[in-house]
C-alpha cells in the first residue's frame, strides 16, 4: 500500500530554535542602554528636578518628623504652631518666582473666580492636613509617625485614580502592599514604640490622625493636578510657584487663624521658658521653630514641582 507523500509544512511541527542564555555582561550592557534610552527621553530640567526633589524628600521629611517629636517631647503642647510654622515658610518659594518675572519676561497667571477659590480649598485642606499630622506627632515617635505618614501613597494612587483618572502600575501596587503590612506589624507590637506618658486613646487617637493626614496629603496631590487640567494647563516651574505660594498663604491664613482663636502665640513665651530641649529655655525652644519652618513647609517644592510637571513618573 502506498504511503501519502508529505507535504512541506503539513504534518511536522517547527521547533522553535534554541536560544543562548545571556551572559552576565549581556544583561548589563542591555540594562544600560535602557537607562541611556529613558535618560535621553526627559529633557535635562526633568533629572536636575528629580537629584533635587530627592534630596528635599531625604532630608526635609525627616527633619521635620524629628523636629516635629522633638517640641512635644521637651515640653512642648501647641498643635496649632506646630500647623502654623508649616506653611509659614510660604514667602521662600515667593522669593524665588518674583525674580523670575522679571529674569524671564513672563507674566503672572490670571487670577480668576474658579482659580482662586481652588486656592482657597487647597490651603484650607492644607491647613487641616497639617493639624492632623500635629496631633499624630505628639501621640506617636517619630519613626512611627513617618511610617504611617507614607500612606500617603496608597491614597495619592487611590485619589488619583478617581479625581484625575491616573492609572495604577504595578509598581505601585506592590509599594501598597508593603506599606499595609507594615501597618500591620506597628498594629501588632504596639507597646514597644509607645511614650510612658501617652495613654491607650491617644495612641490609637495618633494612629487616626496620621492616616486621615496621609489621606488629606494623598487629596490634596489629587485636586492639585486637576487644578492643573482644568484651569492652568500649562506645566512650567513658575506655575508650579504660583500655585505652591497661593496654597502656603491660604493655609497660613487658616492656621493664624487657629493659633489667635487659640491663643497660641501668647502662650509661646510661658512655654518657651519651661522647655528642655537642648540647652533650656527661650533659645532652645526657638531654635525648634525656626529649623523646622523652613524645612516643614517649602523645601519640599522641588519635590511638588517633579510630580506636577511630569506626573507619568509617580505612581497613577
Amino acid at each position: 500500500m502506498q504511503q501519502p507523500l508529505l507535504v512541506p509544512g503539513e504534518g511536522m511541527e517547527e521547533t522553535p530554535p534554541k536560544t543562548s542564555p545571556k551572559s552576565l555582561m549581556d544583561k548589563i550592557s542591555e540594562y544600560k542602554s535602557m537607562a541611556c534610552e529613558a535618560y535621553r527621553s526627559k529633557p535635562i530640567s526633568h533629572w536636575i528636578l528629580l537629584v533635587l526633589s530627592s534630596f528635599a524628600m531625604l532630608v526635609a521629611f525627616p527633619a521635620s518628623s524629628l523636629l516635629s517629636r522633638l517640641y512635644y517631647s521637651n515640653g512642648g503642647k501647641s498643635k496649632w504652631l506646630i500647623s502654623w510654622v508649616a506653611v509659614a515658610g510660604w514667602p521662600i518659594p515667593a522669593l524665588i518666582l518674583i525674580p523670575m518675572y522679571f529674569v524671564l519676561g513672563i507674566s503672572p497667571t490670571p487670577l480668576n473666580l474658579k482659580l482662586t477659590l481652588s486656592y482657597i480649598l487647597l490651603g484650607f485642606l492644607s491647613a487641616a492636613d497639617n493639624l492632623m499630622y500635629a496631633y499624630a506627632y505628639a501621640y506617636l515617635p517619630a519613626s512611627t509617625a513617618s511610617l504611617l505618614a507614607a500612606t500617603s501613597l496608597v491614597f495619592s494612587s487611590l485619589f488619583g485614580y478617581l479625581i484625575v483618572k491616573n492609572k495604577i502600575n504595578a509598581s505601585t501596587i506592590n509599594s501598597i502592599v508593603i506599606i499595609t503590612a507594615a501597618m500591620a506589624i506597628i498594629a501588632l507590637d504596639s507597646d514597644s514604640d509607645r511614650y510612658g506618658y501617652v495613654t491607650d486613646n491617644q495612641y490609637i487617637m495618633g494612629f487616626v490622625w496620621d492616616i486621615l493626614g496621609s489621606a488629606f496629603h494623598g487629596l490634596i496631590f489629587a485636586l492639585s493636578e486637576l487644578v492643573f487640567i482644568k484651569y492652568l494647563g500649562r506645566r512650567s516651574f513658575h506655575v508650579v510657584l504660583e500655585q505652591q505660594v497661593m496654597v502656603s498663604l491660604f493655609g497660613f491664613i487658616f492656621t493664624t487663624i487657629g493659633c489667635v482663636v487659640n491663643k497660641d502665640f501668647q502662650a509661646m513665651a510661658s512655654e518657651a521658658h519651661s522647655f528642655k530641649g537642648g540647652c533650656g529655655g527661650e533659645a532652645s525652644h526657638f531654635q525648634v521653630w525656626f529649623k523646622n519652618k523652613p524645612i516643614s513647609g517649602n523645601v519640599k517644592t522641588f519635590y511638588e514641582q517633579r510630580r506636577r510637571l511630569y506626573p507619568s513618573v509617580h505612581p497613577k
